[in-house]
């Protein structure tokens, strides 16, 4: 996989301590961030300060590619969640790690795919006013990779950072589709069906 060749390259490695930004809108992206440890969100702010989370990124995942690759400035804040150590990859790194790793452009062919669907599937679910469609489609998403009765790992606030609603909303939203059997709830923990 890539993660071995990120450590053959000896790519510049930066840690980052638990509420650092990382980068933020209207900066001109230099990198692509591979992270080894710990965990990135990556969020947009509205005029009315309401955030609304794009994305976590974990050991093994990157972020920051598209605006690299069209050298267009970043359009979201992204602030480590707790301690993370990335592998920053500039332009022409990045390219050539494209044009030399087969295996890693189809991931990365993947990844951007997946990214896109989720966001136009967001799209389509901030267009309806339905708190429980909207959030049994962002859970049923979110639980995809998981195996039956597995956990998903994410907090209310967090569902509600990624849906667009507020965590009131979220609580009772949930509690309304756990009693209807659209989600199952386990300990209070959402659980793949």
């Amino acid at each position: 996989m890539y993660s071995k060749y990120l450590e053959e390259q000896h790519f510049k490695v930066v840690n980052y301590k638990k509420g650092e930004v990382v980068y933020e809108p209207g900066q001109h992206p230099r990198y692509v961030y591979f992270v080894k440890t710990g965990e990135i969100r990556m969020f947009t702010v509205s005029y009315d300060g309401k955030e609304f989370t794009q994305g976590v990124f974990k050991a093994k995942q990157y972020f920051g590619e598209p605006a690299l690759l069209l050298q267009r400035q970043y359009l979201a804040f992204t602030v480590a969640l707790k301690d993370t150590t990335l592998i920053l990859v500039d332009l022409l790194q990045f390219r050539k790690m494209i044009e030399d790793n087969k295996d890693f452009s189809m991931t990365l062919i993947l990844t951007l795919s997946d990214r896109l669907f989720y966001k136009s599937m967001m799209l389509e679910e901030l267009a309806t006013e339905q708190a429980d469609h909207r959030l049994r489609t962002l859970i049923n998403y979110l639980c995809k990779d998981l195996q039956p009765g597995e956990p998903l790992n994410i907090t209310r606030q967090a569902l509600a950072d990624r849906s667009g609603l507020r965590v009131e909303t979220v609580i009772r939203t949930i509690k309304k589709l756990a009693d209807d059997g659209s989600v199952k709830l386990i300990r209070g923990k959402i659980v793949r069906k």
